[in-house]
Parts: structure tokens; sequence; C-alpha cells
């Protein structure tokens, strides 16, 4: 008979994962892991980096999905990876998702009286109770029975950690599991792994989340670096590296100084001798054997002392290009935002008795009245189906209303998570100038250097970026033109950003002086935001 389990959120604490000397390169030859030296123990370990260092490769790599170019990944105790393909199956239950169905269909025959003594031997009669209770934890009150399709893609992405739970292995390998989540999904993803008594390494830039860690990784382009203690511990380790790396970068950079004027100085000490030996020979003071000899020594001398100077100046430019390089990782992305004027009185937006939605019969949207006024910031919430997406499409004509009106008496930008504004197989300088009439080359260089894509990263096509340089891109392509739009609307912004680039986003949107209509479940990114009002639909 199978085994009782007492808890469907406990697991063994036995489970380990070491890399050595693992090496992994993408298919183009960019070389992502080198050498790499890791390790994980039975505990809750968050992944972070900037997009494109590799983290989700990472987890394959352990997982055993692909294989390391040189090194070895060992891994002890069962692990599970949630797997986004197996949630689409268009005719699967949850009881399949769990890979359960043969053991319910056992229970069933035994219950019936049809199973015989071999498989009464394998039934596990503990399976129903732990399965409903793994259900309710993960906040879906649904039946083993229930098809996917009829489920949100949160809600499979709740059932689908759930049932990696249920399976109880010694290691969860996550992605991002919070991504696309409304605010009770959040939770409830944050709650199952609160109990977890297994190990869990999880890639996530959700602050919410990795608050809930025991230790914290970050990929960069220099390695691996392990920080214990959750993500406010790693913030607070972070933020000292950086200001100990700038101190590292002015003393470098005083030491090339003081350098490059020693042999400057040098130099100059050297011109004079030679001009007073050059006088001395011209009037015959010494024999010439004698003069002869004292220059040689001093060439000799003065050579020895240039390739002195020249190693030790060569050895200051080092350490002063790894010193900026340091601090350039560390340091977070920065995006200058013009002003838009927007003065405090000015009505940015008004909804007046809106109803809409795509089906007429049954509009998620009815009878909506809303205005923003001066540089508000103003955050759409509730679940997801609730009609948020919805809302925003019927402010920004996308969808007509059945009913009400939607006035918009300022230039407007609207940046969705996927940012669809952007052509993928354009240069971000065409995506610039095709969303900027009139604009030239020299200014939209101008406007993408302002957020960070200077020379020739503007004519990098916008289907080769990562989610943070798409955020950057759109922003630079809207905030950047003219004129600025004085209304912002932004639909889920940071579900593709790491770290750095909700940094970024945060730090941006603080300096922007217009009104900001926002749907987000990021609790982190809506308090850096501070919006003024909340509205909540659903409700």
């Amino acid at each position: 008979m199978t085994s009782p389990i007492s808890s469907p959120f406990s697991a063994s604490a036995s489970a380990t994962v070491t890399l050595a000397g693992l090496s992994w390169s993408t298919p183009d030859g960019r070389a992502l892991f080198s050498g790499l030296d890791l390790g994980f123990g039975p505990e809750r370990t968050g992944i972070v980096g900037r997009n494109g260092t590799g983290k989700s490769t990472l987890l394959r790599l352990i997982a055993g999905d692909l294989a390391p170019a040189s090194g070895r990944v060992q891994v002890t105790g069962r692990i599970a990876m949630m797997r986004q393909e197996a949630m689409v199956a268009r005719h699967d239950t949850i009881a399949d998702l769990f890979g359960l169905r043969a053991a319910l269909t056992l229970l069933d025959r035994a219950e019936a009286g049809l199973a015989s003594l071999e498989e009464l031997a394998e039934a596990d009669w503990t399976l129903p109770a732990r399965l409903d209770a793994v259900l309710e934890r993960s906040g879906l009150a649904i039946s083993p029975e229930t098809p996917l399709a009829t489920l949100s893609g949160g809600q499979r992405s709740r059932a689908a950690l759930a049932g990696l739970i249920l399976d109880a292995p010694d290691l969860l390998l996550l992605d991002e599991p919070t991504n696309n989540l409304d605010r009770a999904g959040r939770a409830a993803v944050i709650g199952l792994l609160r109990d977890w008594t297994g190990g869990a390494i999880i890639v996530s830039h959700d602050r919410e989340l990795l608050e809930e860690m025991d230790a914290i990784v970050e990929l960069t382009s220099l390695g691996a670096t392990r920080y214990g203690g959750n993500y406010s511990a790693f913030r607070q380790k972070k933020d000292e590296e950086l200001a100990t790396a700038a101190r590292g970068l002015a003393h470098a950079e005083k030491t090339r100084s003081e350098i490059a004027r020693r042999a400057q100085d040098a130099v100059e000490r050297k011109a004079r001798r030679d001009s007073a030996g050059a006088r001395g020979r011209a009037k015959g003071d010494q024999p010439k054997i004698l003069m002869d000899a004292a220059k040689g020594r001093a060439e000799a001398s003065a050579g020895a002392g240039a390739r002195l100077r020249e190693a030790r100046g060569a050895a200051a430019d080092q350490a002063f290009e790894r010193a900026r390089a340091r601090i350039e990782i560390l340091t977070p992305l920065a995006m200058e935002v013009p002003p838009s004027g927007l003065a405090a009185g000015r009505v940015a937006l008004r909804l007046s008795d809106l109803c809409g939605g795509h089906d007429p019969a049954r509009p998620l949207i009815r009878g909506l009245s809303l205005t923003l006024t001066g540089p508000e910031r103003v955050v759409l919430t509730g679940p997801n189906g609730s009609g948020k997406t919805t809302l925003l499409k019927l402010i920004t004509g996308e969808i007509a209303p059945q009913s009400g009106r939607v006035e918009r008496p300022v230039p407007m930008a609207r940046l969705d998570q996927h940012m669809a504004l952007l052509a993928p197989g354009e240069s971000l300088r065409d995506n610039y100038r095709r969303l900027n009439p009139g604009s030239d080359a020299g200014q939209a260089h101008a406007a993408l250097a302002r957020f960070g894509f200077r020379a020739a990263d503007a004519l990098r096509p916008a289907g080769q970026l990562s989610g943070g340089e798409r955020l950057r891109a759109g922003l630079a392509c809207t905030l950047g033109g003219a004129p600025v739009p004085m209304l912002l609307i932004l639909d889920e912004p940071t579900n593709h950003l790491d770290l750095d680039g909700i940094a970024a986003l945060e730090a941006a949107l603080a300096r922007y002086d217009g009104a900001v209509l926002v749907v987000s479940h990021d609790e982190s990114f809506l308090a850096a935001l501070g919006p003024s009002r909340r509205i909540t639909l659903g409700a």
C-alpha cells in the first residue's frame, strides 16, 4: 500500500544540487556559464539577475533538460520542475495534470467493489483528502474532474504548483511561478511555498515572493554569487557592494591619474636632461668618449624607466577597467524622462457612465465613471477576469463603448507587458521614427540614448530584446517623443522585467510628471509608485 503523507506540504529535507565546473553556451556561441561552481541545499533559494544572464537555463540544466558543454550537475533526492507546457492540454482535467487519473480511478473501482486484492493493496486511501487539502490551500475550490480548459492561466499555474507539492519531491524547480497571477493567486503561491518543508530553487523577480527565501543567488556576467537571507538582506548587501565598488573606482581612477602624471613628469625631466646634455656636447667641456658613455647610461636608464612606467600604466588601466565593469554590473539601469508639462488642475482622462466589453450581451464594464486630474497615480485592481485590460482597451479606443463616454483631452500612451507597439523586425531607431512621425535619425538616436540605447544599440531589432530592454525601448518611443504624453497607461508592466528593470521603471515613473493609470498585482511596485487611489473592478 502507498505510504500516506502526513501533510500535502511536507517533503524530505535531503535534496542537494552541486554544479562543478559547469559551462554552457547559447546556440549562437555566447557563453552563459563558464566553469561555474555552485551548490544548493534543502532550502528555498531565489535566483535573480538581469534578463539574459541564464536564470531559466540554469533550472533546465539542473532538471536535466539541457546537457552542460563541460562540468557536471549532481543531484541527490527527487526533483520536480513546473513546466508551462503541461498546463495547456486541451481535454485534460486537474486529475490528469496531477498524474492521478489512474490512482483515482482505482479508488472508484475499490469503492464499487470491483477492485482485485492486488489492486486494493496499491490503493492510496489518503489521496482524496490530501488532494482536497492542496487544492484548497492553492485557492482552488474545484474537483479533480475540472477541465483545465475552464481555468484561467493563473488558475492553471496555481494548479500545476499544487500538483508538484502534492507529489512531494525533495526539490522544487520553479520559473517565475507568480507571473500573470492576480493578487489572490500570488498570495496562494507564496502561502504554499511558505509551508513547504523541502528544497526549492525559484527564478523570480517578485520581491514579495523573494522575501520568503532562505538565500538568494545572483547571476551576472561575472558568474554567480550567493547571499544568505531573503530579498531585503540581499538588497542591503548589494547596496554595500555598490558603495564599496564606487570607492574602488574612485581609488583606481586616482591611481591611474597619479601614474600618468608621474610618467609625464619623467618625460619632461628627460627632455630637460637631454637638452642639457646637448648643450654640454656643443661646448666640448668633456672628452667625447666620456660624454658618449654618459649618454649611453642615461638612455639605458631612461629606457628601463619608460618600460616600468608603461607596465605601471597598463596595470592601472586594467585595474580601472575592472573597477568600472564592476560598477556597471552593480549600478541599476537609469532612464532620463523628459517633463510632460501636465498642469495640476488639468483633466487627463474622464470616463462617464462607461459600459462595454468584448461580449455585448455581458459587458464586463458597467456604469463606470472616473476622472484623472493632474499628475495622479491611479491603480486598477481586481481578480483576473474582472475587466481591467478590457477597461484599458475602452480607454484607448481599441474597443468601442456600448454606452457612456471616454474623453482623452491630453496626449496619451499605453504600454502593455509585451510592448506590442514595437514591430519586432524593425530596429529601435525605425520603431521610434514610425511612432514619432516627422522625427529624423538624429532625434531618434538622442531619444533612445536617454533610455540607455546608445550608438549601435539603437540599430538592434526590437525582436531581439529582453523583456527589460523592450520596456525601456517602449518608454523611449513614447516618453522620449514629442509631445511627451501627459497620460501614461501601463498594463502589468513588471511581468517580464528583471529586478534591475523594475527598479529602473520605478525610478523613471518617480521622475515622470504626468498622470499614470496602471494595472498591476505587484504590491512592491505599487508601493514604490505611491498611488493616490485604487479602483477595484469586480468587487
